[in-house]
């Protein structure tokens, strides 16, 4: 990844946090696409979300900025973990009551379909009498374990996750949070690649997978001989696949810096950027002719970079 450009690794991680917003989110039933993410996120500044799928996606956003920008300012403890939740359900309305605060009433994990409907009951969690002493004993542990290095870090933080969704401490959001989790935990255990291929995805798209994987480790976790490997399993696996999928970004990133002009270069990145280019932004951005970056659209959209939406005057261009 280093021998990309800082403009390339820009445009990798954002694309992986759009992925990352809208995967995780739809986990947890919501019905956004990643280009309507990409949409909401870039008007994140109106502070006014009117849907409880753009208030979550919101609110993830948010999250995800505060620990790719803070990671090292942000120790696993828990008021640090009440906080991140706050901040996640900060645009939530439905939410205002238990933000940032432990569960009240008893709550199980829920499966969704594609259409965001309840399709069953995964697993019981934690009761609210039970959730404060086993948060205690779970970021202690955390603490304890990464003091010492008994263990490799990606079982801490496989078997820290598990724990905590088999708790499910606070009334809503655990899932989401508990991917948040994963990722502040992975960065400052020193995998930096992190940010820029997004796990959610690929838990996303092995949803059923997740889910079983879950249900029969966090079966077994209060009993005298847990069975962490259906878990552990399906959780290295995610991440193995989420470093062949950055490479197979990266190796097809060079490919394209290898073989594409400066023009088109900069026509693809500000589609990147921005979610979409016209030829007029084209014209401002690199000084060419009208025809000459015509040339530059149609052998982009031949090769399969842009699609092509609309003609004439109105007409404008998205990364493929």
């Amino acid at each position: 990844m280093g021998s990309l450009a800082p403009e390339r690794l820009s445009a990798l991680r954002r694309v992986a946090t759009i992925e990352s917003i809208g995967s995780s989110t739809r986990i947890e039933g919501s019905k956004l696409s990643d280009r309507e993410v990409e949409k909401l996120l870039s008007n994140l500044e109106i502070k006014s979300f009117d849907t409880r799928d753009a208030q979550e996606v919101a609110g993830y956003a948010e999250l995800m900025d505060l620990v790719f920008s803070s990671w090292p300012e942000i120790p696993v403890s828990e008021n640090h973990i009440k906080q991140l939740h706050q901040i996640l359900l900060r645009h939530s309305e439905k939410d205002a009551w238990h933000r940032g605060n432990y569960k009240t009433n008893s709550n199980s994990v829920a499966a969704f379909d594609e259409n965001g409907s309840q399709i069953g009951i995964v697993f019981q969690t934690a009761s609210p009498f039970d959730t404060p002493r086993l948060m205690t004993e779970l970021v202690t542990w955390i603490q304890t374990e990464r003091e010492t290095g008994r263990l490799h870090p990606l079982l801490i933080i496989a078997l820290s996750v598990v724990v905590f969704l088999e708790i499910h401490p606070f009334q809503d959001g655990n899932g989401r949070l508990s991917r948040v989790l994963t990722t502040l935990l992975l960065i400052q255990s020193g995998y930096a690649y992190v940010p820029y291929s997004s796990l959610e995805s690929v838990i996303e798209l092995n949803k059923e997978a997740y889910y079983l994987a879950l249900r029969q480790t966090q079966g077994t976790i209060r009993t005298e001989a847990p069975n962490w490997q259906p878990w552990l399993v399906f959780f290295l696996r995610s991440l193995a696949e989420q470093v062949r999928r950055l490479e197979k970004k990266v190796e097809r990133e060079k490919l394209v810096l290898a073989t594409m002009p400066e023009r088109s270069l900069q026509i693809v990145e500000f589609a990147r950027e921005h979610g979409r280019v016209t030829i007029g932004e084209a014209t401002k951005l690199t000084g060419a002719s009208r025809n000459t970056l015509k040339q530059h659209f149609r052998t982009l959209v031949e090769r399969g970079h842009l699609n092509q939406h609309g003609s004439g005057r109105g007409v404008w261009y998205e990364l493929r």
